[in-house]
């Protein structure tokens, strides 16, 4: 039944549902009074329909704080999710995630050089320090898997020396040059955080995330024959060494890119593919689209309580989706043991 293709767009119509009401209530919780209605309200105000008949304050809540901040979670569930499905399927390991590649401690470097050392000039902003931290780090582990001969494995070796090669860089600067105020707003960054959401943020993480998940709907049917292994991928003509080098890179550009946004938030592409495989099977034309939903839903509700549960304090995101991720890793790991047996 779960696995029926006649019941996938129930689930995604009912998943697209859940993901619309979902952000919707995330943004009615916090100190201000805010309702439904006037959520829908202000929404169809600013997109040309009538006057709202909300407050200025409500208004101004609802559209530059919490509606931006709500949506990009979405977006950035969705990508990060998406990422962790790409690289399970691809490098055949069921531990990889978006972070295998050195990506999220590669941005981390980055912006800690631009907010502690103040590299770039003041041209830089955080978020692009991220970004170029990223590729940084991306090229060196492709450069340290192409010399090591290639191959999944090395390319996931080469992500774990870059991954500790940036941490110890990050905490080099942070712990030779940085004041109290900038590591503490540095750690905050690092551990995940949505609160300086901006509706350029939206744009640009929804841009490359949609653009990565068409690309990857385009490529399915080949993604699908690197569940047998990459000599029987290539001798049903796939070109592995092409194919691989595409993926890679889409999940690089998007995980980059949602680091950039939201900081270093783990767990969501290592636990949401499991659970949509649960639920479709391992077709990348059905799981794609569902781990997206399900990454977005997700990552909505884990800002909601990050922002709320210790309200005024707000915790780093990336600490709720880990609390959030490593009982429901554990609960998957025992199912698969399970079926297995």
């Amino acid at each position: 039944m779960r696995r029926t293709s006649s019941l996938l767009p129930l689930l995604w119509g009912l998943s697209g549902v859940a993901l619309v009401l979902s952000a919707a209530a995330a943004i009615t919780i916090g100190p201000a009074a805010i309702s439904v209605p006037d959520v829908y309200a202000v929404v169809v105000h600013h997109l040309g329909g009538p006057d709202s008949g909300v407050s200025q304050l409500q208004d101004g809540v609802v559209w530059q704080l919490r509606l931006p901040r709500a949506v990009l979670a979405a977006v950035c569930g969705a990508g990060l999710a998406l990422c962790g499905a790409i690289l399970q399927s691809l490098l055949r390991n069921p531990l990889a995630d978006p972070f295998v590649l050195g990506v999220s401690s590669g941005a981390s470097t980055g912006a800690v050089l631009v907010a502690v050392l103040g590299v770039g000039g003041g041209v830089l902003t955080l978020s692009g320090g991220a970004f170029l931290g990223a590729v940084v780090s991306f090229g060196l582990v492709l450069t340290l898997a192409y010399f090591a001969g290639g191959g999944t494995d090395r390319v996931v070796l080469a992500g774990v020396a870059g991954t500790q090669l940036f941490s110890a860089l990050t905490s080099f600067v942070v712990l030779s040059s940085a004041n109290a105020e900038q590591t503490r707003g540095v750690l905050f960054w690092l551990l995940g955080s949505l609160s300086g959401a901006s509706w350029t943020d939206v744009q640009l993480c929804a841009a490359v995330v949609g653009f990565g998940l068409v690309c990857c709907l385009l490529m399915a049917p080949t993604m699908d024959a690197f569940a047998f292994g990459q000599d029987t991928a290539a001798t049903l003509g796939v070109s592995v060494q092409r194919t691989r080098a595409v993926l890679l890179v889409l999940t690089a550009l998007m995980t980059a890119t949602v680091v950039a946004a939201a900081g270093a938030i783990g767990f969501v592409g290592l636990v949401l593919p499991h659970a949509a495989r649960f639920l479709v099977g391992p077709n990348h034309v059905r799981l794609l689209p569902t781990v997206a939903l399900l990454g977005a839903i997700f990552m909505v509700w884990v800002d909601a309580a990050a922002r709320t549960v210790f309200e005024p304090q707000e915790l780093p995101t990336g600490v709720v989706t880990a609390l959030v991720g490593v009982p429901a890793f554990a609960v998957l790991l025992f199912r698969r043991r399970a079926v297995a047996s």
